[in-house]
């Protein structure tokens, strides 16, 4: 009998440390031969704590939102009495969240301890490294990978092939492997599960490009944010080391490599290639113009392939099974599967990992469950601040590279916020600009001066003091930083205004013409009263309100004295009658 433990950053958030002692508790307590393991995230977070009980029989039973008085239920009924404790067990409902899923990135991920590396080594774990280095030439493996048709899952999508055999043949040596684990986009969270989850994935996915590109040394890049990631990379390396997976002559081949880890200090910018080039070698993170490329001149000015852990993770999957099968999932253009981080206004939100070509509706819906409270759907921003808005009218836009790009949006590195119609989506473009805006290194004078007067123009409407000749403005200025930028950051930072402008330019119509927000939630445009008809004189609200600016009596409606009230909603969320409503 083994009983597992979700122990990602999600399910430590939502208490699982102490789910895991009450496990052991119990266990010591009952004097059971019970297995106690922990694994990362599986990928629905919103159940967390995620506790696994596996019989001996091999049959597995999942329990959801697990206390420790749960543990000590289970324990009683489940471990002891063999009955499982359905209530608190996973509901087909949500079984479907992960069986509407095809995992490669994310195979090993919420199934095996991400410390013990025996454990993937169970999971067919370095066999593809083995393979590359005993069966392989490093062209052949180059092309097993072009096959493969994998394109780079850090957002630009370029075939990881060519990157890796420009840098193959670039002249020079030493020659370097960098992974990007620099995740930065708000709501996102695909690299951090990974390294969490899965470490050695990576580990043996940047072996076999170091093979293939002629490299003996590589860096893993992760913001220091990720203690717990870098903790079990940490982990993961010395293991790999020990058991001669990492360093030098690994399994008696005469290939040499080995990795360290640089913890960045979580700019935005360094997600850029260039910028993150500047940043490992000490430098202040700032992009420089290409080319030369970092295939031709990287890492101290010597031939380096950098790619996004996700692309790194997919590699082992795809030598082990050959580069056909993973093209045969997808589409034509875009090959394989995507995992996103699903956020936002979503009932199910967590790791999601797809094949390429699936409708956004189908991803939002069948598997994220659709929206929180049954309202409508209003759009999903996909791309992150770099990215852009998808209407509902888009939703059925198949998930691949070339179909996401003509809505305006871009696939990024995977973050899926969806948004209801209580969002107003000209504060969210006012949100990711101010984001992008102040991750700007500053280089650019587009992106440094341009980003800022848009967000003054954008902050200036929610205020209810726009005018109408600054849609028109916004439009010319998001062009020209788009333009006259020299990083990707710069270059998409106007993308979810023009696109938000592009579908939903009646929000901003409504904000400078009509001075209201039309989902109600610019402080500035809206305004809290209390409907006589359904007031009951409890009172509840002038007992809550912070600046005690509602006033009534026994038998007499309430009022809220407008010069004073701070708009904090607080009289809407006590109101048990439906009293209180805004315009």
């Amino acid at each position: 009998m083994k009983v597992i433990v979700g122990l990602g950053s999600c399910g430590i958030a939502a208490g699982g440390n102490k789910v895991l002692q009450a496990v052991e508790d119990e266990v010591k307590k009952r004097n059971l031969d019970v297995e106690v393991k922990k694994a990362g995230c599986i990928g629905m977070c919103y159940l967390e704590p995620l506790v696994e009980v596996v019989d001996d029989e091999g049959k597995s039973t999942m329990y959801v939102k697990v206390t420790p008085e749960i543990v000590r239920d289970i324990f009683e009924n489940h471990i002891e009495k063999g009955m499982v404790v359905s209530e608190h067990a996973l509901s087909a409902e949500d079984r479907s969240y992960i069986e509407g899923q095809l995992r490669i990135a994310l195979r090993n991920c919420g199934k095996i301890d991400p410390e013990c590396i025996d454990e993937y080594i169970e999971k067919g774990g370095y066999k593809a490294l083995e393979k590359a280095i005993k069966e392989m030439t490093p062209e052949r493996v180059i092309e097993e990978i072009k096959i493969s048709g994998l394109r780079g899952r850090g957002g630009a999508g370029f075939p990881t092939w060519f990157k890796w055999n420009a840098t193959r043949t670039a002249p020079g040596t030493p020659k370097y492997v960098v992974c990007n684990a620099d995740e930065g986009d708000p709501g996102a969270f695909m690299d951090r599960s990974v390294l969490e989850g899965d470490p050695h994935s990576v580990l043996e996915g940047m072996a076999i490009a170091a093979y293939a590109i002629g490299a003996e040394a590589g860096y893993i890049y992760v913001r220091a944010e990720y203690p717990l990631a870098i903790k079990r990379l940490e982990i993961a390396i010395a293991q790999a080391r020990e058991r001669g997976f990492l360093g030098k002559n690994i399994m008696g081949t005469g290939f040499s490599f080995d990795i360290n880890i640089k913890a960045g200090a979580g700019a935005f910018v360094c997600g850029e290639e260039t910028a993150l080039i500047a940043s490992l070698e000490g430098e202040r993170g700032m992009p420089r113009l290409k080319p030369p490329f970092p295939a031709q001149k990287g890492y101290m000015g010597k031939p380096t392939n950098i790619n996004n852990v996700e692309t790194f993770a997919n590699v082992p999957w795809i030598i082990q099974n050959g580069g056909q099968a993973f093209a045969s999932v997808g589409t034509e253009k875009s090959k394989g599967t995507k995992v996103f981080a699903l956020a936002g206004k979503v009932k199910r939100g967590g790791l999601v990992e797809v094949p390429m070509g699936v409708p956004l509706r189908e991803v939002i819906f069948s598997i994220g469950g659709g929206i929180i409270g049954d309202r409508k759907i209003k759009a999903v921003q996909l791309g992150g601040p770099s990215g852009g808005c998808i209407p509902e009218s888009l939703l059925d836009t198949p998930v691949d590279y070339e179909s996401i790009v003509k809505t305006g949006a871009i696939m990024g590195s995977g973050g899926m916020i969806v948004m209801d119609e209580t969002t107003c989506m000209v504060d969210m473009a006012r949100f990711f600009l101010d984001f992008t805006q102040k991750e700007s290194c500053g280089k650019c004078t587009h992106c440094r001066i341009g980003t800022k007067r848009m967000l003054e123009i954008l902050e200036r409407i929610c205020q209810g003091e726009g005018k109408e000749e600054d849609l028109e403005i916004l439009e010319e200025l998001a062009m020209n930083v788009k333009e006259g930028s020299l990083c990707g950051l710069g270059q998409t930072a106007p993308n979810p205004v023009l696109t938000t402008l592009k579908y939903f330019r009646h929000e901003y119509e409504a904000h400078i013409r009509d001075r209201k927000c039309p989902a109600k939630q610019c402080k500035a445009l809206i305004t809290y009263r209390i409907d006589p008809a359904k007031c009951k004189s409890c009172g509840l609200c002038a007992r809550k309100c912070p600046v005690n600016t509602i006033k009534g009596s026994k038998g007499q409606p309430y009022e809220i004295i407008q010069e004073n009230c701070t708009k904090c909603g607080t009289c809407m969320e006590v109101c048990r009658f439906g009293a209180v409503f805004v315009e």
